[in-house]
């Protein structure tokens, strides 16, 4: 991150840098880009990602903030991308946002989840594609806010999951609209396991119960859509074993259909997958890697979706009670 901020071609922009509580803190590493950039370090006890960037704003001194992860790498040409957006308006932006990509450094797990987050095959392009099936809200990987306007709105909430979008979602009931600012593309890397993969997505299907319970009518039928799915194939599961269990009092014909014929919606998707990631990364190994990635995508959201669903709705558990054993990963 500190590296690809020192080769912007934009250099009037002021870091500011918050350690929420790590055991292993980076203030070394920031020392070493302190002649370099206009570089401010914050140590702080641990209180969570929201929290954190509540904190960092507040010492911020410039008239407008970025909100990035540390997990991000920004081309050279990002802030200029961002000063160029707001030139381009004929009202200034109060708050924008950015699409993310995958590095042709990552490995190629990273990219195929880069791809499974990012394509409109998996998540209806909500994150920044130019195709896309609901809104663009900004995510916390790559948010932009005038500081008055952060101020007045609280910044964070404390939700455990989701708080990124919970604030857009507040920018929009407060009057404000959130832009896209697609050539402000950041790299963003991921997971690098589907395990740890599977417990973001879950988090996130979480989240989107919380966020409909906070804002209702913000749930949308693309993010139904994980569930459906997730429901889908585990009955399609069932309908196999079923099938196979009754292998010997039905003929050949009938085993097919009770057995292989249901599978067949899925493996069209699949190969939906595989041809356009291998077209996007030019890869056929990322292709492959992208149909598993999907699925843990799709189905780590649905799991996690349904389970705030049954202790949110259906046993009417606030937020924390419903969540009090569930950890960040």
């Amino acid at each position: 991150m500190l590296e690809s901020l020192c080769s912007q071609t934009l250099k009037d922009f002021e870091v500011v840098i918050v350690e929420d509580g790590s055991q292993k803190p980076c203030k070394d590493v920031c020392d070493k880009y302190a002649n370099i950039l206009n570089l401010h370090y914050y140590y702080k006890d641990n209180s969570g990602p929201g929290q954190s960037r509540n904190y960092g704003v507040e010492h911020a001194n410039g008239d407008y903030v970025i909100i990035l992860d540390s997990d991000v790498v920004l081309p050279e040409g990002y802030m200029m991308a961002i000063n160029s957006q707001l030139s381009t308006y004929n009202f200034q932006p109060v708050c924008w946002g950015g699409p993310d990509a995958a590095h042709p450094s990552f490995t190629p797990i990273q990219k195929a989840i880069s791809y499974s987050m990012t394509s409109f095959f998996t998540t209806g392009g909500i994150r920044g594609g130019k195709k896309k099936l609901d809104k663009f809200y900004p995510r916390s990987f790559n948010m932009g806010i005038r500081k008055d306007v952060y101020l007045q709105l609280g910044g964070f909430s404390k939700m455990r999951f989701g708080e990124d979008i919970d604030f857009s979602y507040r920018m929009v009931e407060a009057g404000y609209q959130p832009q896209l600012f697609p050539d402000a593309w950041v790299w963003h890397k991921r997971r690098t396991d589907f395990r740890k993969f599977f417990r973001q997505v879950y988090n996130s299907g979480i989240a989107r119960i919380n966020l409909e319970k906070r804002h209702p009518g913000t749930m949308k039928l693309v993010h139904l859509l994980p569930m459906v799915f997730t429901v889908g194939v585990i009955a399609l599961i069932l309908i196999s074993a079923v099938g196979r269990a009754l292998m010997h009092y039905v003929d050949r014909d009938q085993f097919y259909w009770m057995c292989f014929a249901p599978w067949l919606p899925l493996l069209l998707y699949s190969l939906v997958i595989l041809i356009d990631s291998t077209i996007q990364n030019k890869s056929l190994k990322v292709g492959l890697l992208s149909v598993p990635a999907a699925f843990v995508q799709l189905m780590g959201y649905g799991f996690g979706f349904i389970e705030a669903w049954w202790k949110r709705c259906v046993q009417r558990k606030d937020e924390f009670q419903a969540f009090e054993k569930t950890f960040y990963q």
